[in-house]
C-alpha cells in the first residue's frame, strides 16, 4: 500500500555550504530533525526550490552513497535506474520523458531523492514521492545567510591567506541567486578589498589590451581613472565643492566630467 503523501513545508531550512548543514536559524534545526529522520526511511523524497538553496547537497546528504543522474541525462539516467537500489535525479522537472522515468522508477522499486525548481508540479509526483521538502530561498533565511558568509570566507582564507581583510559593516548581501550569487559575490568582494596596487593595474592592462588601437584611446579610458576617483571623493566628502578642492580641479569642470560620465552613475 502506497504511504499517505507528505507534504513537509520548511518556513526556513537548512542552508548548504559544499559539505555542510547551516543550522543557525530554529527553524533550520527543526527541518535538520526532518532531514536526519528521512535518513532512516526508504521513501521516495522530491526536494523543491530556487537554484543555489541547496537541493542536490540535501539530497546527497539523505543518500551519500547514491550516484547523482541530472534529468536532462535521459539514457544515462534510464541505465542507472536499472543497475541502482538509490538515486538521486537532479532536475527531474526538466527529463524529456518524466512519464518513462516514473515508469522505470515503479518497475525497479528503487529509492529516489529528486530536486526540482518549480513547485506547479503534476498529480503523477504523487504516485511516486511521499515526502516532499520545500526548500525556501536565502532572502528568508538571513540568520544562515550569516553562516554561509563566514564559511565562504575561511575557503578564501585557505586559497589564499588567513589575514584577508572583510570588512562585513559595509557588506550587503546578494542573495538574487541564493547561494550562488552570494558565494560570487563574497569572492570578488574579497579580491577587491585586499588587491595591491599592481594587481590593479595589472586588471586594467588586461582589459585594455584588446581594446586599444585608435588615435583617440587616451581619452576615450580616462573614464576608468575618473570615475572610480570620483565615486571615492564624493562618498568621503559627501561634497562637489570640498571634492574640486582636494582633486585641485575648478568646480565646473569637476560638475563637467560627472556629466559626462553620468552613464555610470554619477
Amino acid at each position: 500500500m502506497q504511504l499517505m503523501m507528505i507534504v513537509v513545508v520548511l518556513a526556513a531550512t537548512v542552508a548548504v555550504a559544499v559539505t555542510k548543514f547551516i543550522t543557525a536559524s530554529n527553524a533550520s534545526k527543526e527541518a535538520f530533525k526532518t532531514v536526519n529522520l528521512l535518513k532512516t526511511l526508504t521513501v521516495n523524497t522530491l526536494i523543491y526550490g530556487e537554484r543555489g538553496t541547496g537541493k542536490k547537497t540535501l539530497a546527497k546528504y539523505i543518500v551519500p552513497n547514491a550516484s547523482v543522474i541530472d534529468a536532462s541525462s535521459f539514457e544515462e539516467l534510464l541505465t542507472a535506474i536499472e543497475s541502482s537500489n538509490e538515486i538521486i535525479i537532479t532536475n527531474i522537472d526538466s527529463s524529456p520523458n518524466i512519464q518513462r522515468v516514473f515508469q522505470a522508477i515503479k518497475n525497479k522499486k528503487i529509492r529516489v531523492i529528486a530536486t526540482c525548481a518549480s513547485t506547479n508540479i503534476g498529480e503523477m509526483y504523487d504516485d511516486i514521492f511521499s515526502v516532499k521538502l520545500d526548500l525556501p530561498p536565502l532572502s528568508k533565511r538571513m540568520e544562515d545567510v550569516e553562516a554561509l558568509i563566514d564559511i565562504y570566507l575561511e575557503e578564501i582564507k585557505e586559497i589564499v591567506r588567513d589575514d584577508v581583510k572583510f570588512n562585513k559593516s559595509n557588506f550587503i548581501p546578494d542573495v538574487s541567486d541564493n547561494s550562488i550569487s552570494l558565494k560570487k559575490q563574497i569572492f570578488s568582494y574579497s579580491f577587491l578589498e585586499n588587491i595591491t596596487v599592481n594587481e590593479l593595474m595589472h586588471l586594467i592592462e588586461n582589459y585594455l589590451e584588446d581594446k586599444i588601437g585608435t588615435n583617440n584611446d587616451y581619452r576615450n579610458n580616462l573614464y576608468l581613472y575618473e570615475v572610480p576617483l570620483i565615486r571615492a571623493g564624493l562618498k568621503k566628502f559627501k561634497s562637489q565643492l570640498q571634492l574640486a578642492d582636494k582633486l585641485g580641479l575648478n568646480r565646473n569642470t569637476l560638475r563637467k566630467k560627472i556629466s559626462e560620465n553620468s552613464e555610470y552613475g554619477l
